[in-house]
Order: C-alpha cells, then structure tokens, then sequence
C-alpha cells in the first residue's frame, strides 16, 4: 500500500507515531542528544490524557538539548518546524495534516543529503511526490542504490521506513507496537546521524 493510503487510513496513535518518528529521523540536524523525544513515545500509549502535556515538555527538551546554536538553514528550520508545528489536540484530522506535513519534509530533508539530489528542483518535489503515491518501485531498493524515480538512497530507505512504521502501527496494538516502531525509527536516525558526520568532515 502506498505512503499516502497508509496515512489516509492511520488512527491517531499512528498518525502521532508517524509525525514523530519522522521528526526523531532528522533530529540529528539539531542536537546530539538522541533519546531526547524518548518521552514523548511514551506519552502517545496514553493518547489524549499525556499528549499535549509530554508535546509541550519536549518542545522545553529540545531546546536545551541544542547545546550549541546550528547555523540556521533551510534544513534545521524545516526540524524545528515539524515540532513547532505539532498539533496539541489529540484529534485525527489535525494529526493526520502533520503526519502527512512531516512526511514530505522528512523526505526532502534526506533528498538533500542524497547523492543524486537536484537542489530546489521542481523534478525532484514531483519524483516525491509520486513515490509517497506508488511506493511498488522502491519497495525493493536497498540502501546505496538509487530507487524508483531517479531518487537516491536515502530518500528510498527514509520512504521504506515511513511506509514500515505505519504498518507495524496498523498490525501491532499498544506499547510493543510502538516500542517496534521507535526501534525501527532510531535506526533511521543512525543513518542520517552517520550522513550528517561524514559530510562534516568533509567539509571540514
């Protein structure tokens, strides 16, 4: 099933747990501290009741886990506004707008660090906008190869990732579900955390 149907037919707990897992994934443009949204995992077992209390706190929490100001691009604004822009209501339209928001600004976010990104180009907005509609073509690609659409691996591996944690949510109830999709979501952050630290060094 496609990224956009996934979305279209997540409850609440996956649409919170889709935005935020992509959130977590690029965290790394921001702050070392990895586990520093671990809290808010744990507030979406409880929905309605913690959500907006535990939204508030890790937006105090990432502050003061950026231990020094990233210079501000257009990739560490895209971050903090998938934060910024989370809903406080525990509510299935407007978790689903940002769910969807953060997906597509997740796999820009990888495009750029991507091996065969195209800078701002309309052709490459388009090449993800038609994988988040027909996934079938990148469903077999593996990191390092450039999947369907001319997009390279990161955003192939990021789009898989996001397609996975939607279906873990969909089949697993509860906690363990949550638990197998944070999991499969760090590993996407030590991807990106690894991108990010080699291009670093390059440049250094």
């Amino acid at each position: 099933m496609s990224l956009v149907k996934l979305i279209a037919q997540a409850d609440e707990r996956g649409l919170a747990a889709s935005g935020l897992a992509c959130l977590d994934r690029c965290l790394p443009l921001l702050a070392e501290e990895p586990d520093v949204l671990r809290p808010l995992w744990a507030g979406i077992v409880d929905g309605e009741q913690d959500w907006s209390v535990r939204l508030a706190a890790a937006r105090v929490a990432l502050y003061h886990a950026v231990d020094e100001e990233p210079a501000e691009n257009v990739t560490t604004a895209l971050v903090r506004t998938m934060l910024g822009s989370a809903p406080s209501q525990w509510s299935a339209e407007p978790l689903r707008l940002w769910a969807d928001t953060c997906s597509v600004v997740a796999l820009e976010i990888h495009r750029t660090f991507d091996a065969v990104s195209e800078d701002g180009s309309d052709a490459a907005a388009e090449r993800l906008a038609r994988c988040r509609e027909d996934t079938a073509e990148v469903a077999d690609a593996v990191d390092g190869a450039e999947g369907a659409y001319g997009v390279g691996p990161l955003v192939a591996g990021e789009l898989r990732r996001q397609i996975r944690i939607l279906e873990i949510l969909a089949e697993t109830p509860g906690a363990p579900g949550l638990r197998l999709a944070m999991d499969h979501s760090t590993e996407g952050q030590r991807v990106l955390r690894a991108v990010v630290s080699r291009r670093a060094r390059a440049e250094s």
